[in-house]
């Protein structure tokens, strides 16, 4: 049996960055991660990220976690990888599976930061292969190099499909549409700019109603929606597609945290249910913490914070020597993170954790500078300024948590201040038109305009990730910020370096006239019936699990029994949240009312033969 200071399950952005700051205390730590590469979601991760130099704004996701790497390695944390761990028990040892063998790991204090993984919808035709989960389509595509289809749909506009959505183009495929069921957009609007100005549609309040083809998908039938979201029948549309992809939220993967014994809150703003944890995420199990999705579903730049708090808990905990100001300095950066129209839910949604957990709000938790109003701003250079020359137009329009335009900025014109969830304000008078921040940008939300081009052109320079890149001399169409055609530009430069962080900066003359409102350059052109599937690994369908409630079954577990829905393969994880829907539904109650099924070692399928492997 394996004995160490602190164990930490998973090696993703939570882990590692709570593995680097015990680490640093001077405790030994063990990670463990089932996967054969570290980093978690980071190396899928190709795009640049939000936040603030602390949260290594600018940087791509691969970055961040070569660098975390890297620091974990040189404070010596032991990371084992292909690691699987199925089994966490009472006194605190956890079960391993590791070169082919169960063992054990005792350790004074246990960070859990599995992650979540993907929600599913259920529609006829969902198990033709062909629909999968947005993560798996990034994983493909950023790790494998592998473009599984050439026509795509994504389900969902939070900010994972939409940032995946743009990724899809960057390989070469096409997006066909992008389907989301509420009324609006759910992740930033940067993102959904982005696809915007590519003339790629957004259906709102729509959703995918059935899937079609002869051994893998063909095409795509979505529906219209009413504000309940029932289908509008008469509304269907057919979209010819190859893959489909799900990116219709995440759960928090807590099965080890329900096997220890820690207390649950059910809170669908975190993604489900969540192991109530205070404002150090200690959970109600004294030596379990929790970092990451599964202390609720958030970004990634929230998942390292909550890392870095959790490692700098334990440290003391411990009876380490660790730095009372970086708590709180970690403290008023996640406060800062969770500010503005799409943090302010998870707030509240912590907050009843807190409660939950018997500890009140303290002044770092609902940080001051929330309580400001917004100053205002000047984002849009006046027809005064850019008469003067080139100055930059900022398109960033919602209060998102990111300041590298401010940092980057030679000559103090750009200005966030705090929070960092502020909008960027234009000193125009200070802008000398160098474009530095152009690239910067992380939402490419930022454009370069020099008016006095020549009497009847302009100069325009924007950001641009797609390949091929346009040719200098090429005549290319231009569009404005909802993908509509306003004219043509005539390619005169490219820059492409690594001050840039691969992002080129391509520069047009374009007319005048329209100058201002372009913001992109065309992009090449190339039911739920009984016998639905809900539990794959078993075959179950919706009408077998409808049954098994009709005659009684109460519970997920009760289901399970009756069905074996959740009993295969993946242990439930797929089907699992459907099932406490379907429960929900049938029973009339809410879904918070529906206890999740009972998590018992092991949580992945081992033989006989490596359990006879175990010794203490």
């Amino acid at each position: 049996m394996t004995r160490c200071d602190v164990a930490i399950v998973g090696a993703g952005p939570a882990g590692l960055a709570g593995a680097i700051e015990v680490a640093r205390a001077g405790a030994e730590v063990v990670v463990l991660d089932e996967n054969s590469k570290p980093g978690g979601q980071l190396f899928k991760q190709i795009h640049k990220f939000f936040g603030s130099h602390e949260h290594y704004a600018g940087k791509r996701g691969f970055q961040i976690g070569e660098e975390l790497l890297d620091q974990a390695k040189d404070l010596g944390v032991h990371i084992f990888l292909d690691t699987p761990v199925w089994g966490l028990f009472p006194d605190g040892k956890l079960g391993v599976m590791r070169d082919g063998k169960c063992s054990l790991i005792q350790s004074q204090k246990i960070l859990l930061a599995t992650g979540a993984f993907e929600k599913q919808l259920f529609f006829p035709g969902w198990t033709l292969p062909g629909v999968m989960g947005v993560g798996a389509a990034q994983t493909m595509i950023n790790l494998y190099r592998v473009l599984p289809g050439k026509k795509f749909i994504i389900v969902g506009s939070g900010n994972v499909g939409l940032i995946v959505a743009h990724q899809i183009i960057q390989a070469g495929g096409k997006i066909v549409a992008v389907v989301e069921l509420a009324e609006k957009v759910g992740g930033y609007d940067v993102h959904a700019a982005s696809l915007r100005r590519r003339r790629i549609p957004i259906l709102t309040q729509c959703t995918v109603m059935e899937a079609r083809g002869n051994g893998f998908i063909e095409e795509v039938i979505t529906v219209e929606t009413d504000p309940m979201g029932r289908p509008l029948r008469g509304t269907e549309r057919d979209f010819a597609a190859d893959v489909l992809c799900l990116a219709v939220g995440l759960t928090p993967l807590a099965e080890l945290a329900s096997m220890a014994g820690c207390r649950f809150l059910y809170l669908p703003e975190l993604g489900g249910h969540v192991p109530v944890h205070g404002r150090d995420m200690q959970t109600t199990v004294p030596w379990i913490y929790v970092a990451g999705d599964i202390a609720g579903v958030e970004e990634a730049s929230t998942a390292m914070e909550e890392g870095r708090l959790a490692g700098l808990s334990i440290s003391e905990s411990l009876g380490l020597k660790m730095n009372p100001q970086a708590l709180r300095s970690i403290r008023g950066r996640l406060a800062e993170l969770r500010m503005g129209p799409f943090g302010q839910p998870r707030t509240v949604a912590k907050q009843k954790l807190l409660a939950s957990f018997g500890q009140a709000m303290t002044e770092s938790d609902d940080h001051p500078l929330a309580k400001r109003k917004p100053a205002k701003i000047r984002q849009v250079p006046s027809a005064r300024r850019l008469r003067k020359g080139p100055v930059a137009v900022i398109e960033c329009m919602q209060e998102i948590p990111c300041n590298p335009c401010e940092a980057i900025c030679p000559s103090g014109a750009i200005q966030v201040g705090a929070p960092i969830t502020n909008l960027p304000n234009l000193k125009e008078n200070l802008c000398t038109g160098c474009g530095t921040c152009v690239a910067a940008c992380p939402g490419r939300a930022i454009f370069l305009v020099d008016q006095t081009y020549s009497e009847k052109n302009a100069l325009l320079q924007i950001p641009y990730e797609d390949l091929p890149l346009p040719e200098i001399g090429a005549e290319v169409p231009v569009l404005d910020r909802d993908g509509n055609r306003v004219g043509v530009g005539t390619v005169v430069d490219l820059r492409r370096n690594a001050a840039q962080n691969r992002t080129a900066i391509v520069s047009l003359v374009v007319p005048r006239e329209v100058s201002s409102r372009i913001q992109n350059l065309a992009v090449p052109e190339e039911t739920n019936g009984e016998d639905l599937v809900i539990c794959r690994c078993e075959d179950v369908t919706l009408g077998q699990i409808k049954k098994a409630i009709q005659e009684g079954a109460l519970t997920v577990s009760w289901v399970k029994r009756m069905t074996r829905a959740g009993m295969g393969l993946c242990q439930g994880r797929t089907c699992g949240p459907q099932v406490v829907k379907i429960i929900a539904q049938e029973l009339h109650t809410e879904l918070s009312e529906v206890a999740p099924d009972t998590k018992r070692p092991p949580q992945r399928l081992l033989s006989l033969e490596e359990l006879g492997d175990l010794k203490e």
